[in-house]
């Protein structure tokens, strides 16, 4: 997969593309690439997804912007799997922002060569959010490509979108989650250097670092992790800024993992959350925080027999 940075290609040969922000990478989404490969196939076109970065709400408010589901990287570890031929990362700054709708239909075919344009159905875009699919359309047939739609997926009745994978998180309901992802939530990431409290309290951890400013979730969790050539180990995941041992904290991802005691230091790992046991609580001294890990533990392996 090839990954170019802003509204440019050195290879100018033609593609079928689509575009949006693409968070989380759901099956509404999936659906989405699923009929790009088809059209491109058809064609005889390279497969393109153009993104956005950061996402255009963490660019005009960014305090009240959703939290993300994805890092940039794990968006484009989906992409790679879903057989994407090409990425383009544009930068979301005040130009870009500023850019007409009819000049992003331009640079489409100007400047990516798109020969085919795939959208979702409420796809908007250009300055003040002013282009829609009708004036896509139309610009894009004289410009020389075709453009098409696609509707929403849905769930039991739920529109699968970022937004309701958000709220399935948020409730620490993982299950709905899994069924709007086609797979269990995850966060990856490098092992980095923690305080050293878990193997101070008997349990020592893998502290992930995390890309996320506002991880969509938090609490105490049964995971699986697996990456950088390890076997599949099973463990328990604390995600959240740790009350008991820090005022004011960061969001931190450590995990316990069950029966190892290998070096993982830099390694990058991929944690996928199964189950949630508990949210975070402010205990009033180690010794508490100490015996409700042991449970947690105790509870997540209980998980595993019943579920594995």
């Amino acid at each position: 997969m090839l990954i170019f940075r802003g509204l440019n290609s050195t290879d100018k040969k033609p593609v079928a593309l689509t575009i949006g922000n693409f968070d989380g990478v759901h099956l509404g989404h999936q659906a989405l690439l699923k009929q790009l490969r088809m059209a491109a196939q058809l064609l005889g076109l390279p497969t393109a997804v153009l993104v956005f970065e950061p996402h255009p709400r963490e660019f005009f408010t960014p305090q009240e912007a959703p939290a993300r589901l994805t890092s940039m990287r794990e968006k484009l570890e989906f992409f790679a799997t879903l057989d994407i031929d090409r990425v383009y990362v544009c930068r979301f700054n005040s130009s870009f922002a500023q850019m007409s709708a009819v000049d992003f239909i331009h640079a489409l075919s100007d400047k990516l060569a798109a020969k085919f344009v795939l959208i979702g159905d409420d796809f908007r875009f250009g300055n003040r959010r002013s282009g829609d699919f009708a004036l896509m359309e139309k610009i894009g047939g004289q410009q020389g490509f075709k453009v098409k739609d696609m509707h929403s997926v849905s769930h039991s009745g739920v529109r699968i979108s970022s937004t309701a994978v958000r709220a399935a998180l948020v409730e620490g309901d993982l299950r709905a989650a899994q069924r709007y992802l086609g797979r269990p939530y995850s966060i990856s990431g490098r092992v980095v250097h923690g305080d050293g409290l878990g193997k101070q309290l008997g349990f020592p951890t893998a502290n992930i670092q995390l890309k996320h400013n506002r991880p969509p979730l938090t609490g105490i969790f049964v995971v699986r992790v697996q990456g950088d050539g390890l076997p599949s180990m099973q463990g328990v995941a604390s995600l959240g800024v740790r009350p008991t041992v820090k005022q004011n904290g960061k969001p931190v991802l450590e995990v316990h993992l069950f029966d190892f005691s290998g070096e993982i230091y830099n390694k990058h790992l991929h944690v996928d959350f199964l189950h949630k046991l508990r949210d975070e609580v402010k205990y009033l001294d180690l010794q508490s925080l100490t015996q409700q890990i042991e449970l947690d533990v105790c509870n997540a392996k209980q998980w595993f027999i019943q579920h594995d």
